[in-house]
């Protein structure tokens, strides 16, 4: 249960300039009077839960609570909770609004569910959010979905205890609030269509480089996952957790291999 008038934790993976970041804010301060920000210094899309360990963390205040650090995510709210943040800790960690969806297999390399993720390990309530895009072709992001529902959604949030080794993962689909149909908890999905590619380049001195990049292409999920709920103009609440044991095939490798001496 988050208290009333929470103290809240803010972070993201596009920077502490990032145009998610405003709206984050916006949502957040439907919620509270004590938001605080901690955010990566510069974009750092991608990266996962990685930890900045060989080079020194510096940290620059832009006013009281409004902080960014020279590294990740991860950097970002172990630095808020753990140094930047005085007093009693955060009551609840949100990440993002990420420009670009985080839904399917992204999450697994995804900073602005890092940044949940490392909020839920520390033992407190964290939510990622992110604004999908790009389905409507040459339409802005609708930066106004994810301001007009995510509060609310929040609140709901709020009344419920989820287990303390989850996160909560938002996904706005790309609409207009008035065309948003619904929300959907949803499992993660997986796409059927592999959308990451390194495109070959060479530069002025022909010297070959590559550039990664995401193909904008849609696979056909099953109902009740997260890519089928944003295709269809649904927000899209997945409840994450950190352990990726599959359960099946453990049993079976206990069946195989469980109590058996290794052989040389």
């Amino acid at each position: 249960m988050i208290p009333e008038n929470p103290r809240i934790l803010l972070t993201n993976d596009d920077g502490i300039r990032a145009r998610g970041l405003v709206s984050l804010e916006k949502i957040a301060r439907e919620l509270s009077d004590d938001v605080w920000i901690v955010a990566p210094h510069e974009e750092q899309s991608g990266a996962g839960r990685s930890l900045t360990l060989h080079d020194p963390l510096r940290i620059r205040k832009w006013d009281d609570q409004r902080f960014s650090v020279t590294g990740t995510p991860t950097d970002c709210v172990l630095m808020g909770i753990q140094d930047i943040i005085p007093g009693k800790k955060p009551d609840l960690v949100l990440s993002g609004v990420n420009r670009g969806q985080n839904i399917a297999e992204d999450v697994t390399f995804s900073g602005t569910v890092a940044g949940a993720m490392q909020g839920m390990q520390l033992g407190i309530p964290s939510v990622a959010l992110s604004q999908a895009y790009g389905f409507k072709k040459g339409d802005p992001i609708e930066w106004e979905t994810a301001e007009t529902f995510g509060a609310p959604i929040l609140r709901r949030l709020f009344d419920l205890k989820w287990p303390d080794d989850v996160l909560i993962n938002i996904n706005f689909p790309d609409a207009r609030p008035e065309d948003v149909t619904e929300v959907e908890v949803t499992r993660q999905g997986r796409r059927d269509q592999h959308i990451l590619h390194a495109e070959h380049r060479v530069d002025p001195r022909g010297e070959d480089y590559y550039w990664l990049g995401f193909k904008g292409l849609l696979s056909n999920p099953p109902a009740g996952v997260d890519l089928k709920a944003i295709y269809e103009g649904k927000i899209s609440v997945t409840p994450l957790h950190m352990d990726l044991t599959h359960g099946e095939t453990l049993g079976n490798l206990k069946t195989m291999l469980g109590g058996v001496p290794p052989k040389h």
